[in-house]
């Protein structure tokens, strides 16, 4: 059983459940024989019956979470946490769909809960420290994964900790530690194409060119689809002077990611090379525009934020109509700016345009929905709107 589902069976193979025989049980054997709807219909009719049956939320939820139902895990396995409040396994499964559904902050906080339940509950210390090397965080997740990596056995999820941790170790530039790693990943998971991919960078860094070739199509092979895998291979294959072999990975890398700098790059070189000159130049002007939209970008992302700045400096001085142009401005230029769509909502509620400065709050929270801050001035706003007016909206 993959995921939430291993580490549930596990308990309750490790006679962790109730001694007497539950109802929740008749699921499991269920689940042991493949009867997955089976078990799903038999679970929903026993949280009907006792909705207070917490091993029976917690395995319904799991099931759910595992099938990207996501709502409706997220419904039951909360009930679980709820209903069992120093439950280890409810807070992790919990977080495991939290995290499934994309809401990355209650993922983190059910994960860390987890742990100060249980320090020893090593899948979910692997989960924070995914969420923490994302966010930037890389020396509480290599905390983290040095702890898991220590307390579970060889298997997958020993290898996928020491996949993130190889990521770290690389970040740092620790690349001897960093192929280590990867190297022990592959072999307890000989299918992990993303570890192969990056053991092949490893080993070029470290100069074995042979290593990393080797690498890198095994990658291709077990994941063709895989856009980096292909580029990888294909800028190896250019580096050996193969260009058939450098062009047919790096088209494929292409079709699959036709914006990504480094293929571009390296794809208008091996046509150049392979002679085909008039795909070579319509590569290289694509690649060109890349460049200039990421310019563009940078620059519109540079704009809003003085904009921003110089409406602040003029709210400080009253000016509120003239700050909210500015805002207004910044908006356009940065829609995806929580901070600076809020100075704009902000500025028209306090100038009485109640409907368009709601409709902004709404926005900033709709992408920044764990934002405690945006829900109370939201919450504040909807109270004070005077009831049935239209607002106008400035010109």
């Amino acid at each position: 059983m993959p995921g939430l589902l291993r580490w549930l069976a596990a308990l309750c193979c490790a006679g962790l459940m109730l001694a007497q025989r539950a109802p929740v049980e008749d699921a499991w054997d269920l689940l042991a024989r493949g009867e997955r709807e089976s078990a799903l219909r038999l679970l929903q009719k026993i949280v009907k019956t006792n909705p207070r049956d917490a091993e029976a939320r917690l395995m319904l939820g799991s099931i759910l979470a595992e099938d990207r139902k996501h709502a409706e895990a997220i419904a039951h396995l909360s009930e679980a946490v709820r209903l069992m409040p120093r439950s280890a396994d409810a807070h992790n499964a919990l977080g495991e769909a939290l995290s499934g559904a994309g809401d990355v902050d209650g993922a983190r906080r059910e994960f860390e809960a987890t742990i100060a339940l249980n320090p020893n509950f090593a899948p979910a210390r692997v989960s924070l420290g995914l969420i923490l090397a994302e966010a930037g965080e890389s020396g509480a997740a290599a905390e983290h994964l040095d702890r898991a990596i220590k307390l579970l056995k060889r298997g997958p999820d020993l290898a996928f900790a020491k996949y993130l941790r190889a990521k770290i170790y690389t970040e740092n530039e620790e690349i001897e530690k960093a192929a280590a790693y990867l190297a022990d990943a592959v072999a307890m998971q000989p299918d992990f194409f993303e570890a192969w991919s990056d053991l092949g960078q490893a080993r070029k860094a470290l100069l074995d060119d042979d290593g990393a070739f080797a690498a890198f199509q095994k990658a291709v092979a077990l994941n063709p689809e895989d856009p980096v895998a292909r580029y990888r291979l294909g800028a190896e294959y250019l580096r050996r002077d193969n260009v058939r072999e450098a062009v047919r990975h790096l088209e494929e890398a292409y079709r699959r990611n036709p914006k990504d700098q480094s293929t571009l790059y390296s794809l208008q070189m091996a046509l150049r090379r392979d002679g085909q000159l008039e795909r070579a130049r319509l590569i290289r002007e694509q690649l060109a525009e890349v460049l200039r939209e990421i310019d563009r970008e940078s620059q519109a992302a540079f704009t809003a934020l003085r904009l921003n700045n110089e409406g602040a400096a003029l709210e400080k001085e009253g000016k509120l109509p003239a700050a909210l142009e500015k805002y207004r401005e910044a908006v356009k230029l940065d829609p995806a700016h929580v901070g600076i769509r809020t100075n704009f909502a902000v500025a028209l509620l306090r100038l009485g345009y109640w409907a368009e400065g709601i409709a902004e709050l709404r926005e900033a929270l709709r992408r920044d929905p764990r934002n405690e801050i945006l829900k109370k001035a939201l919450a504040d706003a909807l109270a004070q709107a005077p009831p049935g007016i239209e607002a106008a909206r400035p010109k």
